[in-house]
């Protein structure tokens, strides 16, 4: 829900900073393994917003596709004496909130730091020298220079691999919705390859590589699925059932 904007007088904006709202949009351009769920999490929205902006009737993209991300935010731009707790007072919300929106993990601000108070936009924030602990460096060895080497070769990155217990459900069961967690809509897009994990074993949105299935989005999440199980999306029955329970190798992609 928008919050209405209230005029301050100059002595309050003094006081307690200066709040103003952002409009613009953005694109961003579909890559391969992208899904509306990745891109939503990335940009701080929600896969319907994209949809919406976007014309879109299902959650299949394609590479190389331009997608529309629309940027309404409010902001607040600290000055000296500002708190979080003024700052969340003054916009009625809390501090846990103003936080969480900020990815903050102290109550430290500073002055010139743009905080988001609603809305999508992405703040870069300003840390000055003084907020930068220093008990280390008084006490740290002097560093000598190394004499120049060649650049080593660029190590290759070694895919997370897991052995987990696997099942196979379909999106055609009674009582089904076909959405999954993360917003894909298995009933409209049969051919979309999704497993259904634990998030503390497997994060959601995650690429995965799962043996004798592919390459699939780690985009469900069921109340038996727990530990080092999954359960492999399949749009026929008859394939899930003779897929049954065996145990397989996944391997984490990104």
């Amino acid at each position: 829900m928008k919050k209405h904007m209230v005029a301050l007088t100059v002595i309050t904006a003094l006081s307690v900073g200066a709040a103003g709202q952002a409009s613009a949009s953005s694109v961003h351009t579909v890559k391969t393994g992208d899904t509306l769920w990745s891109i939503s999490q990335e940009n701080n929205v929600t896969v319907q917003d994209l949809q919406t902006w976007n014309g879109l009737e299902s959650t299949i993209i394609y590479p190389s596709q331009e997608l529309k991300i629309e940027d309404v935010s409010e902001t607040h731009v600290v000055v000296l004496g500002d708190t979080l707790f003024d700052i969340a007072k003054l916009h009625n919300i809390s501090v846990d909130e103003l936080m969480e929106r900020n990815q903050l993990t102290s109550d430290l601000i500073q002055p010139g730091d743009e905080l988001i108070i609603e809305g999508t936009k992405k703040v870069e924030r300003k840390v000055s020298a003084a907020a930068l602990p220093v008990a280390n460096v008084s006490n740290a060895p002097a560093k000598t220079s190394a004499p120049a080497t060649k650049p080593s070769a660029p190590v290759a990155s070694t895919a997370k691999e897991l052995t987990v217990t696997s099942t196979a459900y379909t999106a055609s069961c009674e009582g089904c919705s076909g959405i999954t967690a993360t917003g894909i809509d298995l009933i409209a897009n049969p051919q979309q390859k999704v497993i259904s994990v634990d998030p503390s074993v497997i994060p959601l949105g995650s690429k995965v590589w799962v043996e004798g299935y592919g390459e699939a989005i780690a985009g469900d999440t069921g109340g038996s699925i727990k530990g080092n199980k999954i359960d492999i999306f399949i749009p026929s029955k008859a394939e899930a059932i003779n897929w049954g329970k065996k145990t397989v190798k996944v391997k984490i992609l990104d």
